[in-house]
């Protein structure tokens, strides 16, 4: 059983990498946001996702899934 005060472990894969399986920060609070600021917050998922992968991160969301769910979620 858990216990509330311990966090989840993290999964591992392959030579140690960490695998991060979220939760995901939503943007679906942003779709009224005018085009521009939209098109600024992917480009900040996208950067942000891509500086945890520069530190050796393994995301359980492939890029494709997450670029699509990013693009739903701000109505790009």
């Amino acid at each position: 059983m858990n216990n509330p005060s311990t966090p989840p472990q993290a999964l591992q894969q392959g030579a140690g990498a960490t695998i991060i399986s979220g939760p995901w920060p939503t943007y679906a609070q942003f779709k009224s946001f005018p085009d521009r600021e939209r098109w600024m917050l992917y480009g900040s998922a996208k950067t942000y996702r891509a500086a945890l992968e520069d530190q050796g991160l393994v995301m359980s969301e492939s890029y494709d899934q997450f670029v699509r769910r990013v693009t739903e979620e701000l109505d790009l």
